[in-house]
């Protein structure tokens, strides 16, 4: 059975979502594939607890958060999620596309919007025969729950934002917290690093800089310590450890985006500033994976892609109609939805 849709999404993380928004806006029901389990992409699969700072009229908020907002923001257009499914095929079929996922699902649509940042991204894991047996257990390449750390012995292994927040975030619960860096300078954000010295100073972490590790100590399958050696003078040691964090970074991976046709910058989709769209008419990009001239990776810059996106996809979906711009305050399809009465004039 084939779904017929004017809108497939493809991503959904805030950009993806808030394009659900825009849509709606102007009386487009979309469809949304997304080959993770749950909505919120990076924000909530890599950063859930990490802040978030310059969304408009939010103040603050956590990644986790943000996509509870959005998801309360779109309830009343009635979007269909069709997660843990990734997009294979996407070919010109009918006046629109023919889309597959990898769980055999299948669209055929008026419109694409990719919105999947720059495709999906895997850990650069440590490179040990005996580490993949501890993922999960003992071995972490992100925190889902930080309560379960409390009163073990942490290892961070990393120098940049992820390891720096964690290590930071984890050392007032935990019993000890190391962090171990192959370098003498820190990449991630300068105040955080700050905070971690201001914590070793009062013994509550400890700090090893010019030092990689070489391997892992296991009893009974849990991890008792970890093999660090100096990069500066050869020397080698053994820590003590319960829990082993790994940040080193995350390798994204385009997937099967990068063979659809599509005019490619390295791994990122030239788009029209006037309509974003992409090469082929009809397929819009935002968020991450769009690519322009002064492009800046911003949640807020995807939410104002998505806008233009959405008014370009009208044209099409319904051709030689004129599309008046609705603004919220007087849009009768968002009175409607939500049981608001229209303001009298």
């Amino acid at each position: 059975m084939t779904i017929k849709t004017d809108a497939l999404i493809v991503g959904a993380g805030p950009c993806g979502l808030f394009q659900i928004f825009e849509l709606g806006l102007l009386g487009i029901k979309a469809q949304i594939v997304d080959s993770l389990a749950h909505p919120g992409g990076q924000c909530t699969e890599l950063y859930p607890d990490k802040p978030i700072y310059d969304i408009p009229a939010v103040p603050y908020c956590t990644g986790e958060e943000l996509t509870e907002l959005l998801m309360k923001q779109i309830e009343p257009f009635g979007a269909e999620f069709h997660l843990g499914e990734q997009v294979t095929v996407v070919d010109p079929a009918d006046g629109g596309f023919h889309v597959e996922t990898s769980a055999g699902t299948m669209f055929h649509t008026k419109t694409v919007f990719i919105a999947g940042g720059v495709g999906s991204f895997t850990p650069r894991k440590l490179r040990f025969p005996e580490a993949e047996a501890l993922e999960d257990s003992c071995l972490h390449y992100r925190v889902r729950d930080p309560s379960r750390f409390a009163g073990q012995q942490v290892i961070v292994l990393g120098g940049g934002d992820s390891a720096l927040d964690w290590a930071v975030e984890l050392a007032p619960s935990v019993a000890s917290m190391t962090l171990v860096h192959r370098r003498d300078e820190f990449r991630g954000a300068e105040a955080t690093a700050q905070k971690l010295r201001e914590l070793a100073d009062a013994g509550r972490a400890e700090i090893i800089l010019n030092s990689v590790a070489t391997g892992l100590e296991i009893s009974d399958g849990q991890l008792t310590g970890v093999a660090i050696k100096s990069t500066a003078d050869g020397s080698t040691r053994t820590l003590e450890a319960e829990q082993l964090l790994v940040f080193f970074g995350l390798s994204p991976k385009l997937g099967p985006i990068a063979e659809w046709g599509l005019d490619m910058n390295r791994k990122t989709l030239n788009v029209d500033t006037a309509t974003f769209s992409t090469s082929v008419p009809g397929i819009f990009a935002i968020g991450d994976i769009a690519d322009y001239p002064g492009k800046k990776k911003l949640i807020l810059s995807g939410f104002h892609e998505a806008a233009l996106a959405a008014f370009a996809a009208k044209a099409i979906i319904e051709p030689g109609k004129k599309i008046p711009l609705q603004y919220t305050t007087t849009s009768p399809i968002m009175h409607k939805r939500l049981g608001v009465e229209e303001a009298e004039a």
